[in-house]
This record gives structure tokens, C-alpha cells and sequence, in this order.
């Protein structure tokens, strides 16, 4: 039995996963749970790096306590966030969270710097304000004294690997998401960071997901009782991770990786740097085995999950449960939303600035609960069907099914809507697309498993997955045509 610990932080919470892999299929075990709660400091939100680290300590010596180590052990979370280490690689300040405010505005000076069309072709990524380049952007522009004195940028699953070893490597999967890798070299793109007066020093080795960064350090392995794990960078970015743990088979699919972000695409062989890509607001970004990602990222469940919060600030409490039940029984069709709209991003109160991008657009203010959430999900689901037509258009060919994977695919209500808005069946699972792809891109590393499509096999072979068929497609129409209105299409 080969053990394969994944560390997996996610929006709101951190997992330690043990995978035990007998050679044929994978069974996961949940060790334990932590916070992943950013940290704000007068104006500014920092991610709680040392909390983290601590907390996958003590799920390293729970791994160790109750199931006598393990042969692996690697980390994923989102993209884009990184800290800064100094000459003697000590961590200058608290990173970042990607949903500070200081990136407002910099996109527009980058653009004064080196045009939008250049820059895509360089990076071959879609423009959101908080992607690595605008953060350092952000911090020039601040005058911050960190960029002065940093000798290494780690993005933030680099940093608890170079916690846990002492090695400083980039792992390949999430520095493509930073605006600053050549998507065609996979390298760093040359000349990126000085052309933006920003330092080149701090741009470090880039490896492959699946690579032996080395063995615990002794005070981590003395600390913890891991004695003998490889420290084995999976494909960090969670994303990426979670692509690899799709079950599917053949190319004529799309996949989304459904969580308080959706991130919708296909996989390919080569990036897409053109005309029509940057025109969509589309990504290349890494992926396990020399594959690339050509996806677009949607805001997702986060209009949920912000309304819930909400709501219970109020003494409104419900469970996702309750308000899928309400949702269900609300009238369709109501109202749309543009998910991606500057206006839901980091909103003080996410109800309110629905019903309002609702009067601003012309249309009635979902007046309750169940409405709020149906208008939510409705929206959802129209924008997952605009973004298919475009990776149909970009790859041109048909793409017969949509696999959603991660915790979003226990929505039954959005699944049964993505089918249906889409004209697609949906293939719903597994749930933890992103800790299977962390421990098989580990277990591929190892040589345990010989290539990504040996990993999906593994996959099939091991979880359940739930399809669900297109419905009356045809009530579909006038609300993408309204939909695309909203867009500007």
C-alpha cells in the first residue's frame, strides 16, 4: 500500500488527505481540517502563513501517529498569491490575499507600460486585477520596501515545500497563472519583469508537477515522525490538480472545476495565443503531463456562499441544503447577472449588490432568499454555456459532455441547470477531484503510476460519477439571449 499525504487548501478551509493506493484503486481518508481564513490588517488582507504551517505539522504527526507515515507529501491551494524571502530566506512580511483591494487600478498602469495585446502574447493569460504580475505591480506602485530586499518569489504552495525541505523551486502548474510565464517556452518570459522595472532575481527554477523536491528536513521529520517521506511537488495549483483527477477519456470534453471559483475549459497539447483568445478573456495555464488548460475562470459558488454569509449576519441562517430547497421552488428566469461583473468580487453585502446589478440592468430585485440564489445559479449555469460555445469555437470541435468535479458538483440544482442551459450531459464527480489529482500527481512523481492517463484510470476505477440530462433546452433561449445582452456579446 503506497500512502500519499496532499495538504489542500481551499477557500475557507485547509484538508489534510492521506491516499491509500494499493496499485489498483485509490481510497481517501481525511486526517483533519483547519482554517484558511484571510487575516485583515487595517486595510490590507494577508493570508495566516505561519497558522498554516502549523496546522500541517500537527497533520503530519497525526499521519504519522495513527498510520505510520507515508511515502509522499505535497501541497495545492489557488493560484497567483506568493511571498517574498530575503537574502538568508527569511519571509518578509505576510503574503498577500489575492482579494486585497491594493490591485484595484493596476491593470491600467501595466497597460500604459507594455499594451494588452503584447502582454497576452507573452503570457497567454486572461487579465484579472489580482494575477501575480498586478500584485508586484501593486507593491512597485506603493513604493513597498519588501521588493527591495526580496531575493525569491515562492507562490504560496512553494513556500510551505520550501518550509518543509529548505528547497526554493516554482512549481510549473501555478506560475503559469501569474502573468508572467511564456506559455509556448514554459519558462519564465524573458525581459517581462524588467521591462515592468521590477526585479528578475526573484524569478526562481521552474519544475515539472510530480518532481522529488527531496526528503522532509530533519527538524520537520524529528518534529512531526515522518521519517523517510518525499517531499513530491503535485501539480499545485488546485486547478491542476484537479484537471488530473477528472475520469474522462478521449478529447471531446470540457471540464469545470466547480467551487467558490468555477473554472471552465478543455485540455490541450499546445497553448492558444490569438486574437480570438484574448478577445474571450481566456487562460493557458499549466497542467500534469506537458498539457495545457485553455479555460476561462467564472466567480462561481462565491455568489452563494457571500449571500449566506450575509444573511447569517442578520440572524438569517441557512444551510446550503435549505437554500438549494428554496432555490429549486423559486420561479425561473427572473433575473440574470453577469457572475463576473467588477461588482461581486469583494462586495459588503453580496444580496444587495445582486438586487442592485438587477435594477441597474433593468430588471426586478430577487426579494428573497430562494430568488436570490435561483438568479445566482441561473447565471451560473448561462455563463458555463457561453464559455462552451467559445472553447467549441476556439478548438473547433464539438465537445460532447461537461465533467464537473470538485466540492460544486454536489449542487444537484446546478449540475440539472448546466445540463440543461448547456444542451450537454453533465458527469458530476468526484468531489475531491483536486486531493486525488494532488496524490496521483505524487504517486506518477514516485513511480508508482506511470502517466497521467494511467492516473484517470485509476480514477474511474475508484469514485462514483452521477449524470445528468439535458432538459427542455428550448426554455433556455431567450434567457442566453439575455444573458448575452448583459455581456455586451
Amino acid at each position: 500500500m503506497t500512502k500519499l499525504l496532499a495538504f489542500d487548501l481551499g477557500a475557507e478551509s485547509g484538508r489534510a488527505v492521506l491516499g491509500h493506493f494499493d496499485g489498483r484503486q485509490l481510497r481517501l481518508e481525511v486526517l483533519t481540517r483547519f482554517a484558511n481564513e484571510p487575516v485583515r490588517t487595517l486595510d490590507a488582507l494577508h493570508w495566516d502563513v505561519l497558522r498554516l504551517h502549523h496546522d500541517m505539522l500537527a497533520g503530519m504527526r497525526l499521519c504519522a501517529a495513527e498510520h505510520g507515515g507515508a511515502d509522499g507529501v505535497g501541497v495545492d491551494t489557488w493560484g497567483v498569491d506568493f511571498a517574498l524571502l530575503g537574502r538568508s530566506g527569511e519571509l518578509l512580511g505576510n503574503p498577500r490575499h489575492y482579494r486585497d483591494r491594493h490591485t484595484e487600478g493596476v491593470m491600467e498602469r501595466a497597460f500604459a507600460v507594455m499594451p494588452r495585446q503584447e502582454l497576452f502574447r507573452q503570457t497567454g493569460i486572461q487579465f484579472m486585477r489580482f494575477n501575480s504580475l498586478f500584485q508586484l505591480l501593486a507593491l512597485k506602485r506603493d513604493d513597498s520596501p519588501l521588493l527591495e530586499a526580496a531575493e525569491t518569489l515562492l507562490f504560496m504552495p512553494d513556500l510551505f515545500h520550501y518550509f518543509f525541505t529548505g528547497e526554493k523551486v516554482n512549481e510549473y502548474t501555478d506560475a503559469s497563472t501569474s502573468q508572467m510565464l511564456d506559455p509556448a517556452t514554459r519558462t519564465w518570459a524573458a525581459g517581462l519583469l524588467r521591462a515592468f522595472g521590477l526585479p528578475e532575481c526573484i524569478q526562481g527554477r521552474i519544475v515539472q508537477p510530480g518532481t522529488v523536491l527531496g526528503p522532509l528536513h530533519r527538524t520537520v521529520a524529528d518534529d512531526t515522525g515522518l521519517i523517510g517521506t518525499k517531499v513530491v511537488a503535485p501539480a499545485t495549483h488546485d486547478t491542476a490538480a484537479a484537471v488530473a483527477g477528472v475520469p474522462a477519456q478521449g478529447d471531446a470534453w470540457a471540464y469545470i472545476s466547480s467551487g467558490t471559483w468555477s473554472l471552465m475549459g478543455v485540455e490541450l497539447a499546445e497553448p492558444q495565443v490569438n486574437e480570438e483568445t484574448l478577445a474571450a478573456n481566456f487562460t493557458n495555464e499549466g497542467g500534469v503531463g506537458g498539457t495545457v488548460r485553455l479555460l476561462k475562470n467564472i466567480m462561481g459558488l462565491w455568489l452563494v456562499q457571500e449571500c449566506r454569509r450575509a444573511w447569517e449576519r442578520i440572524g438569517m441562517t441557512y444551510s446550503y441544503e435549505a437554500l438549494m430547497r428554496l432555490a429549486e421552488k423559486a420561479p425561473p428566469f427572473v433575473s440574470v447577472v453577469n457572475p463576473n461583473d467588477d461588482s461581486f468580487l469583494l462586495p459588503a453585502n453580496m444580496p444587495e449588490a445582486l438586487a442592485a446589478y438587477c435594477r441597474r440592468t433593468g430588471q426586478p430585485a430577487p426579494a428573497d432568499p430562494g430568488a436570490t440564489v435561483r438568479c445566482a445559479l441561473e447565471s451560473l449555469a448561462l455563463c458555463y454555456r457561453w464559455v462552451l460555445e467559445r472553447l467549441e469555437g476556439l478548438t473547433g470541435k464539438r465537445l460532447e459532455a461537461i465533467h464537473i468535479v470538485g466540492g460544486g458538483c454536489q449542487n444537484v440544482l446546478l449540475n440539472q441547470l448546466t445540463a440543461d442551459a448547456c444542451d450537454r450531459p453533465v458527469l458530476a464527480g468526484p468531489v475531491e477531484a483536486t486531493a486525488i489529482g494532488n496524490v496521483l500527481t505524487q504517486a506518477i512523481g514516485l513511480g508508482v503510476l506511470g502517466s497521467l492517463a494511467d492516473a484517470r484510470e485509476v480514477v474511474r476505477r475508484s469514485f462514483e460519477v452521477r449524470t445528468f440530462e439535458p432538459r427542455n433546452a428550448d426554455a433556455w433561449q431567450g434567457p442566453y439571449a439575455h444573458f448575452q445582452s448583459l455581456r455586451g456579446a
